[in-house]
């Protein structure tokens, strides 16, 4: 029993038996991992393999139905946050828990006060908050109000709250998933600079790249199970793929060579002016061809979000722009969503939460969305035709693998992966003469990233024109037959895939010809 307890006491977490469901589904299932302190330790698991919710259980927001979880050998209670920031236990959401209207040093006290009066725990904060931004590299303003920071530094923020409460351990849940690759590189030195301090990091992701890159130890969760836990140096991501998924895993697009057609889409002089006077874009002009797919490169905040938003029709801009030889009105009362689907312009915005889905609607009414004109779902222009609706949604889920299959789920009920693939089957399977596409595998895991590849792929050879954006790089280089890069709102240089690679593009990412 002394040997045991010696043992445990050896790991700063050990969860045993943890079972977790939620009605008929069995989000967790007698699980047990145990983390070494001082460690970077991964989890990784397609969407909905159980992930976030074992550690929701970890952090007090869920209570397991059976199990036991101990904290540096020590078996602890965890029926809620509280209690888990007094075990030492922090946490990073994906979706983060800040006021953006308070500044970072109200974000940081917040629920952590010193008493009733605020002016002492301010003080107190700011000074705690200088030391911990030398000491790891989470330099940020503290009187900067979070609706002003990036989304880089409101990470930081966040791990900073959990620093100011002692956390000796500190879970990231897809820490990355809404990062640039500067800002990601930037994380995965201050995770270093803890680990060096002492600190237990458990990170939750489905980038294999950045497992293999600072991790010591990656568990491997399926369908609510753990089924293996490797050493990071003695494995592969194709085995850890393979684990995840249960099958064997495509980690390259495979494709045959483009054969572009007539020019679709033209742009030339695009310029767009925000509110605040700013130019996002300056000057753009490009063409795309029928059966191509034309990657935009660019470290994000460059002006490609901006640009995808002109051609979808949802920001009004200067300048001129062809569809199939027809003048496209890029600003008046012509330039709208509508508009753009009417001239077969299909749309996958980057943010699928606040652009692609309406979250309280449920799959269905989401498959309508911009399409209720359609005589599919409109035969007789004056009612929409809800059972063609829902069985148009059924054929989408089925052709698109979306899980759970049903049309009457909320698309709030559904995980990330499932939620992109819901969009990407509305504007895909409307077969769009030019597709629009941004960040099309954010936050996704890495089996519906190959989905999501292969579809594009197939529309590509149906004849389709794709634009696409995104900030990984390696996406970009596989799937792109033509690649534009982006600095500063105004085009660096075009490259094909074959005759370029990462480091040349990243200097014209970052303004260098």
């Amino acid at each position: 029993m002394r040997q045991d307890t010696a043992a445990s006491a050896s790991y700063a977490i050990e969860l045993r038996g943890i079972s977790k469901a939620f009605g008929p589904v069995q989000a967790n299932k007698d699980i047990s991992i145990r983390v070494r302190r001082g460690t970077i330790h991964g989890i990784v698991g397609e969407n909905g393999a159980g992930k976030s919710t074992l550690m929701s259980i970890l952090y007090g927001f869920y209570r397991a139905d059976s199990g036991e979880i101990l904290i540096n050998g020590h078996p602890t209670e965890i029926p809620d946050s509280l209690a888990a920031i007094r075990a030492g236990v922090g946490m990073v959401f994906q979706h983060f828990k800040l006021v953006e209207n308070f500044t970072v040093l109200e974000n940081v006290i917040l629920g952590a006060e010193a008493g009733g009066l605020l002016r002492p725990s301010l003080a107190k904060a700011r000074g705690l908050l200088k030391d911990l931004a030398r000491e790891f590299e989470l330099n940020v303003d503290p009187d900067a109000l979070i609706e002003n920071l990036s989304v880089g530094h409101q990470q930081r923020v966040e791990i900073l709250k959990a620093l100011y409460r002692e956390a000796d351990i500190l879970i990231l849940d897809e820490p990355t998933g809404v990062l640039t690759p500067s800002e990601a590189d930037h994380l995965f030195r201050i995770l270093r600079g803890l680990k060096e301090q002492g600190k237990t990091i458990i990170l939750i992701t489905h980038k294999l790249r950045e497992i293999m890159d600072v991790t010591d130890e990656v568990s491997v969760m399926r369908r609510g199970e753990m089924v293996a836990t490797r050493t990071t140096s003695e494995t592969s991501p194709t085995e850890l793929a393979e684990l995840m998924v249960g099958r064997k895993v495509l980690l390259r697009v495979e494709k045959t060579p483009a054969r572009p057609g007539e020019e679709v889409l033209r742009v030339d002089g695009l310029r767009l002016v925000d509110a605040q006077g700013v130019e996002r874009l300056r000057s753009i002009g490009f063409e795309l061809r029928a059966g191509e797919i034309v990657g935009i490169a660019g470290v994000a905040g460059n002006g490609q979000s901006e640009l995808l938003e002109v051609l979808a029709g949802l920001r009004p801009a200067e300048g001129q722009a062809w569809m199939n030889g027809q003048p496209l009105p890029l600003s008046g009362r012509d330039c709208d969503a509508q508009a753009r689907r009417a001239r077969r312009i299909a749309h996958v915005p980057e943010d699928r939460h606040r652009r692609g889905l309406v979250l309280n609607f449920h799959a269905w009414e989401n498959t309508a969305l911009g399409y209720h004109h359609d005589p599919l779902y409109n035969p007789h222009s004056w009612k929409m035709d809800n059972a063609a609706i829902i069985r148009d949604t059924q054929a989408k889920m089925d052709a698109f693998d979306v899980r759970p299959p049903d049309p009457h789920l909320k698309a709030s009920g559904f995980s990330g992966g499932n939620q992109q693939k819901l969009v990407l089957a509305r504007e895909i399977e409307h077969a769009p003469d030019v597709l629009l596409v941004g960040q099309p595998t954010r936050g996704v895991d890495i089996g519906a990233i190959e989905f999501i590849h292969q579809r594009l792929i197939k529309l590509r050879d149906s004849g389709s024109a794709i634009l696409l954006v995104s900030v990984e790089l390696d996406e970009i280089l596989s799937l792109s037959d033509r690649i534009i890069v982006m600095f500063d709102g105004k085009i660096m240089g075009e490259r094909l895939p074959d005759q370029t690679n990462a480091q040349e593009l990243g200097l014209m990412m970052a303004g260098m010809a």
